[in-house]
């Protein structure tokens, strides 16, 4: 993965630097409501920054002035798929940071990578992650009832969710 930039944007690959950054906004339990883990430590934070300084699916995005307002996912799966998802920081909701990285790191991935298809799930409560697909491209496909579940009730039941999965394919963006 190379560097990408835009305007106010770097979006690169973490590094051991980037812990202070990360814990403020995975410590924020508003941030984390639909992910999949509950508020970092300190210690967590800067250890998770240096575990993905080893992970490419990880990319750290970042004001120009170097400091980290979030990150996306990006995985490769089957048949030339890419799944992509993201957090960031709740003091830069609203700016158009997210949208802006998002249409940059799809961008670079149908027309560098030559990618078919990218998709992306999210809690059909999360209002502003499905809007946010919505307004930069992608289309919703469906709703998965009760697909997974992130943590458990105090008898150890899951606590089932939904899942909105939205995708765009290439030939779509195209015409963007």
């Amino acid at each position: 993965m190379i560097e990408l930039n835009t305007e106010p944007l770097i979006i690169r690959r973490f590094s051991e630097n980037d812990g202070e950054d990360l814990y403020e906004y995975f410590s924020n339990p508003k941030v984390l409501e639909f992910e999949p883990f509950k508020p970092f430590t300190k210690d967590e934070a800067f250890g998770e920054a240096k575990r993905r300084v080893g992970d490419e699916k990880f990319l750290a995005v970042c004001l120009r002035s170097g400091k980290l307002i979030g990150n996306l996912f990006f995985s490769k799966g089957d048949f030339e798929t890419w799944e992509v998802g993201y957090v960031f920081n709740e003091k830069y909701w609203g700016n158009g940071y997210a949208s802006e990285s998002l249409l940059e790191l799809m961008k670079y991935a149908f027309l560098s990578l030559n990618v078919r298809r990218v998709v992306a799930q999210c809690d059909p409560k999360n209002i502003r992650s499905w809007k946010l697909l919505e307004n930069v491209g992608m289309r919703r496909e469906g709703i998965l009832l009760q697909n997974i579940f992130f943590f458990t009730d105090e008898k150890g039941r899951p606590i089932w969710k939904d899942t909105y999965e939205y995708a765009i394919l290439k030939s779509e963006y195209m015409k963007l």
